[in-house]
């Protein structure tokens, strides 16, 4: 039996409404850029390929995410449900960053996720690619942290 905080619904399967919010949270849970906080999303002993790293297990995706957002800087993104199934989810995103030198990115990538019972992602496959762009170019302009509502989707957004 799972300790209550191992349980972290929606679980599978999904529907199309569950695996919506499934996106939703995950997308505010990485827009948090709390390492320690979004890696409890994750099975103790989850799976990545995240570019050409390939990473195991909870810990190792935490220490991922702390180094990630150290060199990402103002990183807003947004997740779209791409397809699911009884316990997969597929997304694809895009998120805007900038670097140390004041550089700007925006990133799009696809991500192939797998749920156990209870939730916890075991497998996270993804895929990016990183396109500079110019700080007037960027679309992705709320306050750090969670999306607002009402802001373009990147259906909306043409991305």
């Amino acid at each position: 039996m799972h300790a209550i905080e191992e349980y972290r619904p929606p679980v599978p399967p999904f529907t199309r409404e569950s695996a919506e919010k499934k996106v939703r949270l995950a997308e505010d849970g990485w827009n948090s850029r709390n390492p320690d906080v979004v890696a409890q999303a994750y099975s103790v002993g989850t799976r990545w390929r995240n570019r050409s790293e390939f990473i195991q297990g909870r810990e190792q995706a935490r220490q991922f995410l702390q180094r990630k957002w150290h060199k990402e800087l103002e990183y807003r993104l947004i997740k779209e449900l791409w397809a699911y199934t009884d316990n997969r989810i597929a997304v694809r995103y895009a998120y805007e960053w900038r670097d140390d030198s004041g550089n700007w990115f925006r990133s799009y990538g696809n991500e192939n996720w797998e749920f156990d019972d209870q939730g916890l992602m075991i497998n996270r496959f993804a895929c990016l690619n990183d396109l500079p762009i110019q700080e007037a170019e960027r679309l992705f302009r709320w306050p750090q942290g969670r999306r607002p509502d009402d802001h373009p989707s990147l259906s909306d957004l043409g991305l």
